[in-house]
C-alpha cells in the first residue's frame, strides 16, 4: 500500500500502535493528515488497542474536520456499528461495539467467505445489527457524512449491498457502482434469516 501511494505522488505515513506508538504525539500527527487508511487485520484487536491509545476521540475529530477516513476489511468495520468478524477464529461472530461513526453495520468479503452474508442477514432480521452496509471484494462504499452516496469498485462485477430489517427477515437491496443512490435502480430480495 506505502508503495503504491508513493509511487502515486503521495506523501505517506505509517503509523504502529504496537508495540508502542511510532509518534510521541499521535493526536498531532493524525489531525495533520488528508486521509487516514486503516487496512485489514483483526477488527477486536484493533479497536483495544485504539481505545487503549485513546483513538477513537482522536479519529472522530479529524473526521470532523474534515479528514477522510478509509479501510479496507477490518478497518472498514471499525467505523460501523460493527458486524461479522473472524477476530475470534472460527466461526464468524459479530461485533456491536465498533467506533459507530457511521450508523449502520458493516460487511466486508460479501462475495467471498460464504458464511458472511448468511451472518448478516440473520443479525439484521434479529435485530442484533441495524441496517447494514456490506461490500464485495473489490468494491466500496463512499459516504458524505453519515450519508451513503456512492457504491465503487476497482474491479467488474463487484457490488455494495444494503441490507434492511423487514419483519422477521432480511431484505437485501443491491448497489451498482458509479451510481449515486439517490437516482441508481436497484433491486431488493427478501431473504430468510435462517
Amino acid at each position: 500500500m506505502a508503495e503504491a501511494g508513493y509511487m502515486a505522488g503521495f506523501d505517506l505515513i505509517n503509523l504502529n500502535l504496537f508495540p508502542k506508538p511510532t509518534f510521541p504525539n499521535v493526536q498531532e500527527v493524525l489531525l495533520d493528515q488528508d486521509v487516514i487508511w486503516v487496512h485489514g487485520g483483526s477488527v477486536v484487536n484493533r479497536l483495544a488497542v485504539w481505545r487503549a491509545h485513546g483513538l477513537p476521540n482522536i479519529l472522530h475529530r479529524a473526521w470532523q474536520q474534515g479528514v477522510v477516513l478509509a479501510g479496507i476489511c477490518a478497518g472498514a468495520i471499525c467505523g460501523y456499528t460493527g458486524g461479522p468478524t473472524d477476530s475470534f477464529g472460527p466461526p464468524l461472530r459479530d461485533i456491536t461495539n465498533a467506533l459507530g461513526f457511521l450508523p449502520y453495520g458493516g460487511g466486508v468479503h460479501y462475495d467471498s467467505e460464504a458464511n458472511r452474508r448468511p451472518l448478516v442477514h440473520q443479525l439484521v432480521a434479529e435485530g442484533e445489527l441495524p441496517e447494514t452496509h456490506c461490500t464485495d471484494d473489490g468494491a466500496g462504499l463512499v459516504y458524505v457524512g453519515t450519508e451513503l452516496h456512492e457504491a465503487v469498485c476497482e474491479r467488474p462485477g463487484a457490488k455494495g449491498y444494503i441490507v434492511r430489517r423487514d419483519g422477521d427477515a432480511a431484505v437485501e437491496e443491491t448497489l451498482r457502482p458509479g451510481c449515486s443512490r439517490h437516482d441508481r435502480p436497484h433491486s431488493t430480495q427478501p431473504l430468510s434469516a435462517n
